[in-house]
């Protein structure tokens, strides 16, 4: 590694702290229904969207009504994005004819698993993509239907992690707000003015933001190329703040379109880490007790910053077996050394490993790297992030509410061991909350381990669900443990919602569109659910009076307690499966045998 290197990711990290509170302090504001400065611009439409769809906004709900209208609203924003997609052909802003007779020979058809598998995963947060969004999607099918869910899927994790909280902080009462309400002030009030400041600071920076047709232009070598054109700048700004990372071009944040310079890089990341930080300190405001919001940014940011080093050396250090072979690996000062494969150039190691490490802390799944080219430790470290059920920061929402079940875990095994009744922020942690966040946590890992391994040992037809008589193709482009760490991938990132990928897997086919679209929805709902019935369970309760026999959740100790929580859980759970993927490609790669 190298000192502008980790410098880099320091400064990266100061900024982050540097926001945390202010974004924090205004994102209680809104939640907890005070004046805030844009008021004045965004309440009278506010109360008219009340108005038009029939909200009481004095009205609270108990969790049960609270999940109920969660999965209403999901179930009309999947049927609204599979038949805006399976229409696309039939209406405007598509200049490139996709869907129709007049397609280009290279566009690819939207078949009906592809349309349930794409509406899924913007649904769910996910925005997995099996499919090169520039060859596929209409301008009006990329605006209406899939940045629009970027700012309503993400409005929900942000309203559900608001829900929990509420339960921690509330006492003696059967409601944790209006979800209504919530997913209507996230959008007016936070997500919406971010994005049209971060839209313009995009364009201003060299992205694109138009709806004019693909151009044919002549190269200076005499060839004729398309340059793709269309309403880029504003899905970009929601893609990265929303956590949702579905890019509008295949190549993601690598394209210069989406990414032109280390500035937009730059705000790119501070925009995947903004929200997700600022909930933490939210919650020790909602909690009146700021130290314990605190030690939840602690403790994602100790795993936060492991990761980025580790994934950074990994990738810095490159691949001995080129050494071997009398080719320079390491950094001169006229040349970056490392693994440079996947990589954009003008990032270089240490930008890339950073992105992928905030990425997939963040179940964002923007890349400016290819994963499936990173060394085997550095391919680990994003995997293993998604499979930490996102805790690290985490998606809007998803984040804080997934590192509150691990804390449920944690404080319910720190009493087993002194003997007391466990408590958190002045609530006892009982049976029905520790069922709960079991439940949580065994329905993602289960359906990440069962899948995988499903697609391990059986080849699929790229055009049948099961495996029928007759030729198959392979499910990976790639055999050994490296295919295997390109299927486990898949299954996490889709059950993580976080949408990245290792690429090297054949994804836009009907056995992997359809169980994609299961363990998507899986990784959502059977998260979401848990963590709302823990909120009501908690906001019914009284509250605990502090004694010296209370386990103190706002200091180091607990700190370490809830990362080694996180930390055991996950090693137990995929370490066997890690091991017959990156772990063992490590170790042929240390003994010569990649190739």
């Amino acid at each position: 590694m190298t000192l502008l290197g980790i410098a880099q990711i320091v400064i990266f990290f100061a900024l982050v702290i540097i926001m945390t509170k202010p974004v924090g302090t205004f994102m209680y504001r809104v939640f907890e229904g005070e004046r805030t400065f844009l008021h004045p611009v965004f309440r009278p439409l506010e109360r008219l969207i009340y108005w038009l769809g029939g909200v009481r906004e004095n009205e609270e709900q108990s969790w049960i009504r609270y999940s109920a209208s969660m999965i209403s609203l999901s179930i009309f924003s999947f049927l609204f994005v599979y038949l805006l997609q399976r229409l696309q052909g039939h209406l405007p802003l598509n200049p490139m004819h996709f869907s129709t007779p007049q397609a280009p020979p290279s566009a690819t058809p939207i078949t009906p698993d592809l349309a349930f598998n794409t509406a899924v995963s913007f649904v769910t947060n996910t925005n997995w993509q099996a499919y090169s969004p520039d060859t596929t999607m209409s301008y009006l099918t990329q605006m209406a239907a899939l940045a629009v869910q970027n700012f309503v899927s993400a409005a929900v994790g942000i309203a559900v992690a608001v829900a929990l909280i509420r339960g921690f902080a509330r006492h003696t009462t059967k409601t944790i707000g209006n979800f209504w309400v919530d997913v209507t002030r996230c959008v007016l009030y936070i997500l919406l003015p971010i994005c049209i400041l971060a839209t313009l600071l995009f364009v201003w920076q060299g992205s694109i933001q138009n709806f004019k047709a693909p151009a044919a232009v002549t190269t200076l070598e005499g060839p004729t190329q398309v340059i793709e054109q269309g309403p880029l700048a504003s899905q970009l700004a929601i893609k990265m703040l929303g956590t949702n990372g579905g890019g509008y071009f295949n190549a993601n944040s690598a394209h210069p379109y989406e990414n032109p310079t280390p500035l937009s890089n730059l705000l790119q990341m501070l925009l995947i880490f903004c929200l997700g930080a600022g909930l933490t300190y939210q919650f020790g405001k909602m909690v009146r007790d700021t130290r314990q919001g605190w030690a939840i940014f602690a403790a994602m940011s100790v795993m936060f910053l492991a990761g980025a080093f580790i994934c950074y050396w990994a990738e810095q250090a490159g691949n001995p077996m080129l050494t071997k072979m009398g080719i320079e690996r390491t950094y001169t000062g006229t040349q970056p050394g490392g693994n440079m494969e996947g990589k954009e150039v003008r990032f270089g190691n240490p930008m890339t490993a950073l992105f992928a490490t905030v990425t997939t802390d963040a179940s964002c799944g923007a890349v400016i790297g290819m994963h499936d080219s990173f060394t085997p430790i550095g391919g680990l470290v994003p995997l293993f992030n998604i499979q930490t059920d996102e805790v690290i920061f985490g998606g809007v929402g998803a984040g804080l509410y997934s590192m509150l079940i691990y804390a449920v875990v944690a404080v319910f095994i720190g009493g087993l061991m002194v003997g007391r009744t466990p408590e958190y922020v002045g609530k006892k942690i009982e049976q029905k909350e520790v069922k709960m966040a079991i439940i949580a946590v065994l329905a993602t890992s289960l359906c990440i381990l069962v899948l995988t391994s499903i697609s391990s040992v059986a080849a699929f037809s790229p055009n049948s669900y099961w495996n029928p008589p007759g030729p198959t193709t392979a499910n990976t482009n790639n055999g050994g443990p490296h295919g295997f760490s390109e299927i486990l991938y898949a299954y996490s990132s889709g059950a993580g919602n976080n949408g990245s990928a290792f690429a090297g897997i054949n994804a836009n086919t009907p056995w992997y569109n359809l169980t994609m679209g299961i363990d998507m929805l899986i990784g959502r709902f059977l998260f979401i659910i848990p963590a709302l019935a823990i909120a009501g369970s908690l906001a019914a309760k009284k509250l605990v009076p502090v004694t010296s026999g209370t386990l103190p959740t706002n200091g180091g100790l607990f700190v370490i307690l809830l990362i080694g929580t996180v930390i055991i859980v996950g090693a137990l759970t995929y370490f066997p499966a890690l091991s017959l993927g990156p772990i063992v490609e490590h170790m042929q790669m240390l003994n010569g045998k990649l190739f």
